[in-house]
């Protein structure tokens, strides 16, 4: 007996109850076997060795799997760049003076910072941080520098005052504000009112506390107008007063021209007197400017004209400032 299915099988028969080896090329084994008539046919499994082969395929080719990580690429912008690593984040150039920051008597410049600024909020003249800190460029800094905004301890607590010759000086014209600091970028030195380079500073400080005769000041109101808006820590430094473009702004106490021009943002063509190691002070938005950088003034000297640089009406914007702070000046002029 033959069957034909795929190969020739041979069937071989005995006498005793059907139990029949049927034999192909190898490839496999059929065994039929049966009682009384019947027969049923077991077939070998191809399966269980091509799933164990399989397997063994699998597991080698896991084990073969690299377990280097392809370089990160940002390609946010349609370019492929490579990200930095943190080895390269840590060797990134450090901005002028990092190693002082949080350290008392310095300071960490900021976005919309100006060297005007700078000197107005750490009451100090902004020629001498320059000067401090060995700026070879007044007009360039970074955000993230760090600028000694105290005096070193080499220097003395004496104030030098030149005098300088009478008579009003030129108008200043309104000029555009100073480029503020931003990232990397410099931000410009302070607009002068006169069009001459000012003289060198003239005052010499130190870092020791202000003498207590810093105290007794004898200030003046800088205007005749009515107040407009009172000190608010938050939202106006210093107090607003009313009156008419030309009306006479006049020096609160005597003191030192630090600053004349319209370099800081918001305060238009501005006049900054410094009176002693303790105290400035500030007059805003004027019409026209009467001194000049490092002229030595007197107390009730008309030093500006009312104006409206850089406000929405004529008005004079008057700080007082100790240390750098924003004081209320109501707690320091005389009762109207």
């Amino acid at each position: 007996m033959s069957k034909s299915l795929l190969n020739t099988v041979e069937v071989k028969k005995t006498k005793e109850p059907m139990n029949q080896t049927l034999r192909s090329n190898g490839a496999q084994r059929v065994t039929v076997s049966g009682a009384g008539g019947s027969s049923r046919v077991r077939l070998a499994n191809w399966a269980l060795p091509c799933a164990l082969a399989a397997a063994l395929l699998l597991a080698a080719g896991c084990a073969s799997r690299s377990t280097t990580h392809a370089p990160v690429e940002d390609r946010g912008n349609g370019q492929s760049r490579q990200l930095p690593s943190a080895t390269d984040s840590a060797n990134l150039k450090q901005p002028p003076g990092f190693e002082n920051a949080g350290k008392p008597g310095y300071y960490t410049v900021k976005p919309g910072d100006t060297m005007i600024r700078i000197g107005l909020e750490n009451g100090q003249n902004w020629r001498d941080i320059v000067r401090w800190n060995n700026l070879e460029n007044p007009n360039v800094i970074e955000v993230g520098q760090v600028l000694r905004v105290v005096p070193p301890a080499s220097e003395n607590t004496a104030v030098v005052t030149r005098p300088v010759s009478s008579g009003s000086v030129a108008a200043a014209s309104a000029v555009p504000p100073a480029q503020a600091a931003s990232g990397a970028r410099p931000a410009s030195a302070p607009a002068s009112a006169s069009a001459a380079p000012a003289a060198a500073p003239a005052v010499v400080s130190s870092g020791t506390p202000a003498a207590a005769g810093d105290e007794d000041v004898g200030w003046i109101w800088p205007a005749q107008g009515t107040l407009l808006m009172g000190f608010d820590e938050a939202k106006n430094k210093g107090v607003d007063i009313a009156g008419k473009a030309g009306d006479a702004v006049l020096a609160s106490a005597d003191g030192r021209v630090v600053y004349a021009g319209a370099g800081l943002r918001g305060y238009g063509n501005l006049v900054i007197l410094k009176h002693n190691n303790t105290f400035l002070t500030a007059y805003a938005h004027n019409q026209t400017l009467l001194v000049k950088e490092d002229q030595t003034v007197k107390k009730g000297q008309k030093i500006a004209e009312m104006g409206n640089t850089d406000a929405d009406r004529v008005k004079l914007h008057f700080e007082i400032r100790r240390q750098g702070k924003p004081v209320d000046p109501a707690k320091y002029l005389p009762a109207k």
